[in-house]
């Protein structure tokens, strides 16, 4: 029996995405052609935009349909930094980012001279409010998650935008590990704010609620100041150019409706089952700690942090148990280094080593839970005698 423990990085396709993707597929033409099948498949795509707005508090106009959580991050933090007043040149970047994130911020600096202002997180993986406000004065633009991917901190969303349209700066919301999991709603974050300032764009990716992988979405208000960085064509308000994905974008959207649709009776039930596995792991295996805030924190999210017990080994020998975790985002799971987020929350390098982010989803039970806290203690044992 395999139990998986990993739906952050990527969570089984749900099955009204699979039955949505196969009637699309039934569809021949493209969505920007003018013939009577181009206009059938253009129907199919503007309802799923149409019903995806609707999971998002946002029009559906609103909605830039992309490949997924990184080209929507590097669409909107790239596109907002071309579009940005000339005497600005500061990114406000709090430290626990994706690295999606950190890596297109990090473009901007050795390819645009963007001066990157950083912003440390507390002690609980939480972006400070105080901190990032006092950042914010003259920067073109700032970026920040609403839940952390790896330890699973939600932020103060509504705080941060608002202090970013006090500033007059423009924000982009990392999404990707929030959506599906925690309220989202572009139109409530962005309050009253009219102009291009505070909440403008935000990040979503359509496998991390049961849709498949390639499909994702940035939510780009009307009155945003955004360049394209796809070229090729006017579709999608001419912010991401090419032909549209109609079959991902219908699956994309029946998985998130599906979603929302039990997030809060999920949201009750994860958190029972993540209380039970911390609880579990605490109580029976000495000298580990939950990182991260112990309940304002999304629902499924467990990361723990094992002292003296290398992650990659810890993975390994709960795979060969049949047990499939991860040692932080997927993105760099398979690089043994180690976790920039744990390191952001004051740990030094070794711990930030020793560290297995387990994630419940929709297909997650208490029986995963009792197979985890059989196969823990003697996995973490060897990893321990392993490493000394």
């Amino acid at each position: 029996m395999t139990v998986y423990l990993d739906h952050a990085a990527t969570t089984p396709l749900r099955p009204e995405a699979r039955q949505a993707w196969l009637a699309a597929t039934d569809l021949v033409g493209n969505a920007s052609s003018i013939h009577g099948g181009g206009q059938s498949a253009r129907r199919l795509l503007e309802e799923s935009r149409e019903r995806l707005a609707e999971t998002l508090g946002c029009d559906s106009v609103e909605v830039v349909f992309t490949s997924g959580g990184t080209e929507s991050i590097n669409l909107a933090l790239k596109g907002l930094w071309a579009r940005r007043a000339e005497a600005t040149e500061a990114v406000v970047l709090p430290d626990g980012e994706h690295h999606a994130t950190l890596e297109a911020a990090t473009w901007l600096r050795e390819h645009e001279g963007a001066m990157l202002m950083h912003v440390g997180l507390d002690g609980r993986g939480r972006i400070p409010v105080g901190r990032f406000t006092a950042s914010l004065p003259g920067a073109a633009l700032a970026t920040a998650m609403i839940v952390n991917n790896e330890v699973g901190t939600i932020n103060d969303m509504a705080a941060l935008a608002q202090a970013s349209a006090d500033a007059g700066v423009p924000l982009h919301a990392d999404a990707v590990a929030a959506f599906g999991h925690v309220p989202v709603d572009f139109s409530a974050l962005r309050g009253a704010a009219t102009a291009g300032v505070g909440l403008v764009a935000l990040s979503v990716s359509g496998h991390k609620v049961g849709g498949p992988v390639g499909i994702g979405a940035l939510v780009v208000a009307r009155t945003a100041a955004l360049s394209a960085q796809v070229h090729g064509g006017s579709q999608q308000r001419g912010l991401r150019a090419g032909t549209q994905d109609v079959a991902g974008a219908a699956a994309f959207a029946a998985a998130a409706v599906a979603t929302l649709a039990e997030r809060d009776s999920e949201a009750v039930r994860l958190t029972a089952l993540r209380r039970r596995l911390v609880a579990g792991i605490l109580g029976t295996i000495p000298d580990t700690r939950l990182l991260g805030d112990p309940e304002n924190r999304a629902p499924g999210n467990a990361n723990v942090l094992f002292e003296d017990a290398a992650g990659e080994s810890l993975l390994f020998l709960l795979d060969r148990a049949g047990i499939q975790a991860s040692t932080g985002s997927a993105c760099q799971a398979g690089v043994p280094e180690p976790s920039h987020v744990v390191m952001a929350l004051g740990f030094d390098e070794r711990a930030a080593r020793s560290v297995l982010r387990f994630t419940l989803g929709r297909t997650s039970s208490d029986a995963d839970v009792d197979a985890l806290l059989a196969a823990l203690p003697d996995a973490v044992s060897r990893a321990r005698a392993a490493w000394r």
